[in-house]
């Protein structure tokens, strides 16, 4: 039987379209990591043009204009990287969707900057170097610009590997590798170097055990109590009442420093009463919301949704008003030296240069955030919304401890550490508690197998831990090589 011309004819068109269909699907799946790094670079164009365009009378020097561009692309980065710790654990417990999160971070990260962030920064970030050392305008101005820059590329490296890591840390180690190119290690102040690198430990270590100690307790007193709505009743408006305290004392202390400035005497006061005064209002809330509750741990977790959500967004504020010194420090310290031809050990922060840190923050949380946010909130361990209020809550405690300390601790290795506690903490409970309940002899179980049960993803923790030590002799070894870079060509 002949075959008809014209059904070969649409055949062969069938599989030629299918082929192109095909071909656009790929590159469109191969294109769609391009669509944010298209928008990042258009971005930080649009700065340097704004820069150029808008800033004064004068026109700004190409320092200025170059100083501006590397400021957004750092903010890009602290947005990418930094803020993850703040909304993972809101995400990974399922209290907000990815979209939820990265809305709510944007508009409270950009509200700390620009309402709360600080005024006054330190050009030599806390102390690193002395300005001393560093005599000349114009080599300070490159220091400057090579931390900057060193920095900036160190945060995005990390964030392409999936680790969280410290943005101040970064910064720290650019500052101090362009000083001692610059003015050799004299310049660099060791003894603060040595309280950073002890915040290495002390950081994650005291964020993991507050976290820990606040999982006990629910674990003790709600979760494994006969009635476990009545004792969520008894205890959830008390730990709601220290959580908005606590918060009201770190926003108070850390986050308003703009508006006026508090002492932790003050900003204590000023915690206890709100936690009072919240815990008066949440009490009637959640006897309400638990009425005809079931009696399992599914009914507790709707408890702490609400909650978390507002610990996260505040948070986000309180980061975003402290943070963001971290990409637009240096630049401040620049445009200062610039258009003064000296440089200061503090300098005012124009509104223009917050606007970009506010703006390159949030750019950076919305096209590349969702990374880290997957990372710290659900691939490190699982956490419900119990675990991770406990993981919002010890990083606003922790921070405050270390205020009161003296300790220049890291709010990234706060919150990650606090899910490393609530993770480790999980293994050693659900260990003793099979000790305990399980059968006289326990069954023996294979070493790969006992690894594939452990609670906590080792393979992360490894990384996590190494992109922490590293993070400051990198950036250091970064921005000297920038550093004597610029110094060659420029020269």
């Amino acid at each position: 039987m002949a075959q008809d011309p014209l059904n070969n004819q649409w055949r062969t068109l069938d599989k030629d379209l299918g082929r192109i269909s095909q071909l656009e699907y790929a590159t469109q799946y191969v294109s769609r990591p391009m669509v944010g790094l298209g928008i990042a670079l258009a971005f930080v164009v649009i700065v340097g043009i704004a820069v150029t365009i808008f800033l004064g009378t004068q026109t700004p020097s190409p320092i200025i204009i170059a100083a501006a561009v590397l400021g957004a692309y750092m903010a890009i980065n602290i947005g990418a990287n930094d803020v993850a710790n703040n909304m993972g654990p809101a995400v990974g417990a399922n209290a907000l969707t990815m979209g939820g999160a990265i809305v709510i971070a944007a508009l409270f990260e950009s509200a700390g900057a620009l309402l709360a962030g600080g005024d006054v920064v330190s050009t030599i970030s806390k102390g690193i170097i002395d300005p001393e050392s560093v005599a000349d305008t114009q080599v300070f101005i490159w220091a400057m610009m090579a931390a900057l820059m060193s920095s900036a590329l160190w945060v995005n490296l990390a964030t392409w590997v999936g680790a969280p890591v410290s943005t101040t840390h970064a910064v720290v180690g650019g500052v101090m590798g362009a000083g001692i190119a610059a003015a050799g290690f004299a310049a660099v102040n060791w003894a603060t170097m040595g309280a950073i690198a002890a915040s290495w430990v002390i950081s994650p270590l005291l964020g993991g055990v507050v976290a820990a100690v606040f999982l006990a307790f629910i674990k003790a007193y709600i979760i494994y109590q006969d009635d476990k709505i009545a004792a969520a009743r008894r205890w959830v408006p008390v730990l709601i009442g220290i959580m908005a305290g606590v918060f009201a004392t770190y926003l108070a202390m850390k986050g308003l420093k703009r508006i006026v400035s508090i002492d932790l005497g003050t900003a204590l006061v000023i915690g206890v009463v709100i936690g009072a005064v919240s815990y008066a209002i949440s009490a009637p809330m959640i006897r309400r919301q638990s009425e005809g509750m079931e009696n399992r741990n599914r009914s507790l977790k709707s408890l702490f949704s609400v909650p978390l959500v507002f610990s996260a967004a505040l948070l986000s504020f309180a980061h975003g008003a402290n943070d963001v010194a971290n990409a637009v420090g240096p630049l401040a310290a620049i445009v200062h030296a610039d258009q003064f031809g000296e440089f200061a050990g503090s300098v005012s922060i124009p509104n223009w240069v917050m606007i970009i840190g506010a703006f390159g923050i949030s750019f950076g949380l919305v096209l590349f955030g969702p990374k880290l946010i997957r990372m710290v909130g659900s691939q490190i361990t699982k956490l419900n919304p119990m675990r991770a209020y406990c993981v919002a809550l010890s990083a606003a405690i922790t921070v405050i401890i270390a205020s009161w300390l003296g300790l220049p601790v890291s709010s990234t290795h706060i919150a990650v550490g606090a899910v490393f506690g609530v993770g480790f903490f999980r293994e050693w409970h659900a260990e003793r508690r099979s000790r305990k309940f399980g059968a006289a002899k326990p069954k023996r179980i294979a070493a790969e197998e006992r690894r594939r049960r452990k609670l906590v993803r080792r393979s992360h923790f490894l990384t996590i831990i190494a992109a922490w030590v590293i993070t400051v002799p990198a950036a250091a070894t970064m921005s000297g090589l920038i550093f004597l870079g610029l110094s060659a060509v420029l020269s």
